[in-house]
């Protein structure tokens, strides 16, 4: 199989995991909702699969290297279709049961997605994909899933029953194991460390790395502000200004959609045109777009065409963000530092959704709808202008071309 069509198959595997995923998020839930009726378990039980995937995406990096990354994709999706195969069948063995085994899932996910992205490197330069191109397209292709993975979890659960939909999210995560196993083999040769690392070791040395790389936390800091901007967004601030000035809630999925569209309407022009823009500028414009005007349009207008057209262009401004920091992963780190720095990233970057849907709340009871919009405005310009005043979110190429880490 060519470099080109071992990329395709690469991330459509991908995509084939984050749409399962998406999927558990919904059937897993409606599980606990029919069998225990019981909206408190069902929060917990998505808190246990949310945190074991940030920790693993970092802490269980170290093992990815010493295993193999396309071994260790391999084994964490066919062992997520294992866990989903005895959620599904087996519901007499307790909530406590379910809970651990949706842990396992998800941090086995963790380790998986992240080991599937560093793989993209070596294979797309196998294939002569400029990176930011293949970052834009992930990027729009998994915005794609993400808006109807939800409902496709729906729909099958209406279609099939909520064990038979639990089997089908299961089998996604074997054809994702089986695609990647037998037609996924990239031909970089494996960087070479240069002595055999401690778990600790290599775990410090991955945070080390990341401590000392300013554009990279900076970069990462401005993106963990977006994240819980958005989900403060998603889980408050937006449904509370539909009850509040629609008086319904007619114009809440119009909201949700707006910023959706923009997204993939921006994913497809910068990845036509995301090699001949310059990065810190994209990076820092699309950042100040993307996150501060939606909230000040919430907080001063109660109309809802003018919240929709803002939301839009919001959405077309977070379309360059994601990209750009992919790239500056694959581009400044070390290969040999790869799995584990990009699987610290990643957990730092997504800490923000969680913390946004608790400040989202909060802020929302203490200070009232408008000064809590308005607090969280100025917050997130000030992080979002933090490069500018740092310019320090030029992500650099490399003098010389770095050595793929080891399938």
């Amino acid at each position: 199989m060519t470099p080109r069509r071992q990329l395709v198959v690469l991330v459509g595997a991908d995509l084939i995991s984050n749409l399962g995923t998406r999927i558990s998020v919904v059937t897993i839930p409606w599980l606990v909702l029919v069998t225990t009726g019981s909206p408190t378990k069902m929060g917990l039980v998505a808190f246990a699969e949310t945190l074991p995937y940030l920790l693993s995406s970092a802490l269980g990096t170290p093992w990815a290297d010493r295993i193999g990354l396309r071994r260790t994709s391999i084994l964490c999706d066919a062992g997520s279709a294992v866990a989903m195969v005895v959620v599904a069948l087996t519901p007499w063995l307790g909530f406590g049961s379910l809970v651990a085994l949706v842990a396992l899932a998800g941090a086995l996910r963790g380790i998986g997605d992240r080991v599937k992205h560093v793989m993209f490197r070596p294979v797309a330069e196998a294939a002569g994909v400029p990176l930011i191109r293949l970052t834009s397209a992930y990027d729009g292709l998994s915005r794609v899933v993400t808006l109807f993975g939800a409902a496709v979890g729906g729909v099958l659960i209406a279609a099939f029953g909520v064990t038979e939909a639990i089997l089908i999210d299961a089998a996604s995560f074997g054809v994702c194991a089986l695609l990647i196993g037998v037609l996924v083999r990239p031909s970089a040769a494996p960087a070479k460390p240069a002595e055999p690392e401690s778990y600790l070791r290599a775990l410090r040395a991955g945070f080390g790395y990341l401590g000392r790389d300013r554009p990279l936390l900076s970069m990462l800091l401005v993106i963990s502000a977006l994240n819980m901007v958005a989900n403060a967004s998603v889980a408050v601030y937006i449904p509370v200004w539909v009850a509040r000035e629609l008086h319904g809630p007619s114009g809440l999925g119009l909201v949700l959609a707006a910023f959706s569209a923009g997204a993939l309407l921006g994913n497809v022009v910068f990845t036509a045109l995301g090699p001949r823009l310059p990065r810190r500028l994209t990076f820092l414009v699309g950042a100040l777009i993307a996150g501060t005007p939606r909230l000040v349009a919430l907080a001063i207008s109660d109309e809802l065409p003018v919240v929709l057209v803002v939301t839009f262009l919001s959405g077309i401004g977070i379309a360059a963000v994601n990209p750009l920091l992919g790239v500056a992963l694959y581009e400044r780190v070390p290969a040999e530092l790869q799995t584990r720095v990009i699987g610290i990233a990643g957990s730092l970057a997504f800490v923000g959704l969680p913390v946004g849907a608790l400040l989202g709340g909060w802020s929302v009871d203490a200070l009232g709808l408008t000064p809590a919009l308005l607090t969280m405005a100025v917050a997130c310009l000030l992080v979002s202008a933090y490069p500018l005043l740092t310019r320090a979110s030029e992500p650099r190429t490399p003098t010389r071309p770095t050595p793929a880490v080891a399938p």
